[in-house]
């Protein structure tokens, strides 16, 4: 099978991750094929925001704020880069849900890349993502929508758990009521 059928059969969450992390120019290159998914009309109703550094100290002061508390969260310390992942809602007859499916489809293939290019990668969600202090600290427009954070860094030697039991497709796969069964 291709390289990209054992990419998505490896795939796994790295919730601990090392320090290091791609350069800038890696992040370009991996984005440039990941920005090739599926898109009606070609919207594009996606972009990316790359947290280094005192980046991830500020996202850390605006989650906090989000939840009602002082100081800094430490979660964005967690990895050295912080992708975040915004839907860009564009005018057109392309609905919005599909524009956010496309943000979406951008930041899974840009996790399937990086992890096929040997970091670590964990997506991270939470209610404070429409949270209008972190939508601030983005520097979101009226039109967008934080979807969350690809956690990158690299893979430790060592890593606990092990792989992902094996998926069970049958359990997911159907055909239309009143088709012929297989």
């Amino acid at each position: 099978m291709s390289s990209a059928f054992e990419a998505a059969r490896a795939r796994r969450s790295w919730s601990k991750v090392t320090d290091a992390a791609p350069s800038h120019g890696e992040l370009l290159e991996l984005v440039s094929a990941a920005g090739r998914v599926a898109d009606h009309s070609s919207l594009k109703p996606w972009r990316l925001i790359e947290l280094r550094g005192d980046d991830r100290k500020a996202l850390g002061r605006a989650i906090n704020k989000a939840e009602g508390h002082k100081g800094a969260s430490t979660k964005p310390q967690r990895a050295p880069l912080l992708i975040a992942v915004v839907a860009s809602y564009r005018k057109s007859k392309v609905p919005r849900w599909e524009q956010e499916a496309v943000a979406s489809g951008v930041a899974h293939m840009l996790s399937l890349l990086l992890d096929e290019a040997g970091w670590g990668v964990f997506w991270r969600t939470g209610g404070y993502t429409r949270d209008k202090a972190v939508a601030k600290a983005h520097g979101l427009e009226k039109n967008e929508e934080l979807l969350g954070w690809l956690y990158v860094g690299g893979k430790p030697h060592r890593s606990r758990g092990g792989h992902r039991k094996p998926l069970d497709a049958s359990r997911f796969v159907s055909r239309m009521p009143g088709g012929k069964k297989h």
